[in-house]
């Protein structure tokens, strides 16, 4: 006789209001010990605040979870990790201010108390043997995370999490995953990868949210699909395909191309932007390229290959050491995003929390943070031209909002994004610098991006592209350069009939 398998987390029937608006309408969740479940669904469908419900952050306006076969009821996230349950939140939850050991055992510091005083070398010892047990060992633990880039902050994220939920001898632990991947590169996503199945194969379990599809069917066992706060289905991942997720995702097929090749277009010979021996001391040297109106110009590199530190140069956030820039063939030098904002030329931030939103302001005010000059009626801007250019946003890339006067802190990551990218977009500037445009972003949403491009360069934008993927960036660029350790290693012809193939681009790469 074989005994029926049951799970050892259950959610059911979940809803969740915010004031007045339904983010979750009856959704549910079903976790087995051994095994990674994926979530996916377009944003606003409802997973994040699942997730938060299920770590006792937000509470549940009705439904019922059940762990160990127990009602289960968290009141704090504390409440859940005493319970084996842990979460790495889409932004990043850790202390700035405080050092990787400080953040790794926040809330758990008596464990090194001695005689009324924390032995910070114990602790220190004890992180460094957290870290090493996912297999980081190049960071010191001593370290201020104020200092650390976001990949690395990611990594102890992980790390802290990891270390609560196995706290928890003899039952099956749980950690919840909101799009861990989105600030790592490939070689850190396949030590989560590999972390994930060794928490599956000790008999623990994990929730992965992620919008990178091909990463759902590569890690995960099951997969549910999220769309408007309700559940549409649950695949093995076994039967799934990106183009069966997508649909069930979006609530149609994808019958375009994805990244548009049809409305890939020709840029002028007019030059917008030049670069010639540019140069930022430690970081990169001897750059030089050429942007033209009306193309897509892909920068492709590992971290550290000084990509990122070419386009703070460009769009004013850091001064070049050496070399020149040229703007439709005048010598500039811009000392800030703002003198670059005036001059024509704006980036779309990585990191929208910290660069490129106010999370107190409106929907509508973030709009129009980058084109107060195109609204404004005299000395003041209109409200009514406000309005009128948030409505128009709001609807063009489908921003999921109560409206345009909803906090932006109220919305969720993905929309977020979109409003970065609205504010770009309606700054009417002639050279846009996009540092993973689409990070974030859902499979549908992303798909209404490229075509955005597509209609920005046809009417004569000029785009740098830093793509969230190396497909995105081959997919959507004319040319691409390639950087490897602060150099240009090579360049390829992006044309339609000319894509090159990732591996030879990351040939130059590595």
């Amino acid at each position: 006789m074989t005994t029926e398998r049951k799970p050892f987390f259950s959610a059911r029937d979940i809803t969740k209001s915010f004031s007045g608006t339904q983010a979750l309408k009856g959704v549910d969740l079903e976790v087995y010990p051994g095994e990674i479940v994926g979530l996916v669904g377009e944003n606003g469908a409802g997973k994040s605040t699942l997730l938060k419900i299920i770590i006792g952050a937000q509470p549940p306006t009705s439904g019922q979870m059940t762990l160990h076969g127990q009602s289960y009821q968290p009141q704090t996230p504390m409440d859940a990790n005493a319970n084996g349950i842990g979460m790495v939140f889409q932004e990043q939850s850790l202390i700035v201010n405080l050092n990787v050991a400080q953040n790794i055992f926040f809330g758990h510091e008596k464990e090194f108390r001695e005689h009324g005083f924390i032995n910070w070398g114990k602790m220190n010892k004890a992180a460094a043997e957290v870290l090493a047990h996912i297999d980081v060992t190049d960071i010191n633990p001593r370290k201020k995370v104020a200092d650390l880039n976001f990949a690395t902050r990611q990594m102890i994220e992980i790390a802290k999490v990891m270390n609560v939920t196995n706290a928890q001898q003899g039952k099956n632990c749980l950690i919840l995953l909101d799009e861990p991947t989105s600030i790592l590169n490939e070689g850190e996503v396949q030590n989560l990868f590999k972390q994930m199945r060794r928490i599956a194969a000790q008999g623990h379990a994990v929730v992965f949210v992620s919008h990178r599809l091909d990463e759902v069917l590569e890690i995960t066992d099951r997969i549910y699909v999220y769309k408007d706060g309700t559940s549409v289905g649950t695949l093995n991942t076994a039967e799934a395909t990106e183009a069966k997720l997508y649909e069930m995702m979006v609530g149609r097929p994808t019958t375009t191309e994805y990244y548009h090749l049809n409305q890939q277009t020709k840029p002028e010979e007019q030059v917008e932007l030049e670069v010639r021996d540019l140069g930022l001391h430690g970081v990169f040297k001897h750059v030089n390229f050429k942007l033209h109106k009306g193309e897509v110009l892909g920068m492709c590199g590992v971290i550290g290959s000084g990509k990122e530190e070419i386009c703070a140069v460009l769009s004013g956030d850091e001064l070049p050491t050496s070399g020149q820039v040229f703007l439709r063939g005048r010598e500039v030098r811009f000392n800030s995003p703002k003198e670059a904002l005036e001059q024509g030329v704006l980036m779309i931030p990585k990191e929208r929390l910290y660069e490129g939103v106010v999370m107190m302001l409106s929907v509508e005010d973030n709009i129009a943070m980058s084109n107060n000059k195109q609204i404004a009626k005299g000395m003041l801007c209109s409200p009514k031209a406000v309005a009128r250019q948030a409505d128009h946003w709001i609807d063009r890339l489908r921003i999921k909002t109560s409206g345009r006067k909803e906090l932006l802190m109220q919305l969720s990551g993905g929309n977020q994004q979109k409003v970065v990218f609205s504010r770009a977009l309606a700054s009417n500037v002639d050279v846009l610098i996009l540092n993973h445009p689409t990070r974030g972003v859902d499979v549908g949403a992303k798909e209404e991006i490229y075509l955005l491009i597509r209609e920005m360069v046809s009417q004569g934008k000029s785009v740098l592209l830093l793509g969230d993927t190396l497909d995105e960036c081959i997919g959507l660029s004319n040319r691409i350069l390639v950087m490897k350790d602060g150099e240009m290693t090579g360049e390829f012809d992006a044309s339609v009939e000319a894509k090159p193939s990732q591996v030879d681009v990351v040939s130059l790469m590595m």
